[in-house]
């Protein structure tokens, strides 16, 4: 049974269920509040996708229409994300960089996560705001000075879709030109729709895209990844440690609008993110003011 944990509600509000699928192959939609307050770090490390499975089994989870609900984040506010940058060979090169020997690693602030669907603010400056479809790794075990990849593949909860979404101005050019500058802007990190469990995915053999209203811009596959998932869980468990409920976003491949292929995001344009198995992300984007 392939399950999907989401949560539904206006922002700050949402309510934890998991979509499973009917004897027909319909999905249906189940509150989860009898087992958990919240998709987070303790739900995960507490074995909470196997307690969802045992109460699916025996009937005890209510169902709900989610009809006219919000889809937010897949997972409670983490306490980290991190990124991977340059994970993919093409990529690489379309950025004019050879490919790294060892994960590139960035953070995030954890309060650009944002729903898959909400619309999303352009900086009021920018002119070079920039897609990224990226697969997203969340940890269910605390991952710290891990012995082996196998050992880091048993921290990994599940998988999700991520839009890391990067000013180009404010990440690259120039003295000042900073990776957290250009990716720490207010919900410049879209997750879900859905966390699917690691045991349902194969991590390394995904299809990515990316299309700009209606137009293909990125399209490859995960198996492209220099680095894959359960390497770059070891490498960060070696200098970080990872808990519950964090997030790792595991890099991009080529077909940003940086490679100068393509304009980049201007207000009105709509952003549609899909990797197979994990579902689609839509925003619309409008400019920001200054306040």
């Amino acid at each position: 049974m392939t399950l999907k944990f989401a949560r539904l509600g206006s922002a700050g509000n949402e309510q934890p269920v998991v979509i499973a699928p009917d004897a027909d192959g319909s999905e249906k939609y189940f509150r989860l509040t009898s087992l958990t307050q919240d998709i987070d770090g303790g739900f995960l490390a507490s074995g909470g996708i196997e307690r969802t499975r045992e109460a699916l089994n025996t009937g005890k989870l209510p169902e709900i229409s989610p009809e006219g609900l919000r889809v937010g984040a897949p997972v409670a506010r983490p306490g980290a994300v991190v990124a991977i940058g340059l994970n993919y060979a093409a990529h690489a090169a379309e950025s004019g960089v050879a490919a790294p020997e060892a994960p590139v690693v960035f953070l995030k602030p954890t309060n650009t996560i944002a729903g898959p669907f909400d619309a999303a603010p352009i900086p009021p400056s920018s002119e070079k705001y920039d897609w990224e479809v990226e697969l997203a790794i969340v940890i269910g075990q605390e991952a710290s000075y891990l012995s082996s990849v196998a050992a880091a593949e048993e921290c990994i909860a599940g998988f999700a879709v991520a839009n890391d979404l990067s000013e180009r101005d404010y990440q690259i050019p120039g003295a000042a030109g900073q990776w957290t500058k250009g990716k720490s802007l207010p919900g410049s990190t879209p997750l879900g729709p859905w966390l699917v469990p690691a045991s349902e995915v194969d991590p390394n053999n995904l299809r990515l895209r990316t299309l700009v209203n209606g137009d293909g811009r990125q399209d490859s596959v995960t198996s492209d990844m220099i680095f894959d998932p359960a390497t770059i869980v070891h490498h960060l468990s070696q200098y970080m440690v990872l808990e519950p409920g964090d997030v790792v976003i595991t890099g991009t491949p080529e077909g940003v609008a940086m490679s100068g292929r393509f304009p980049f995001i201007q207000p009105g344009d709509v952003v549609e993110l899909e990797i197979e198995g994990l579902g689609r992300q839509r925003q619309e984007y409008f400019r920001a003011e200054i306040r």
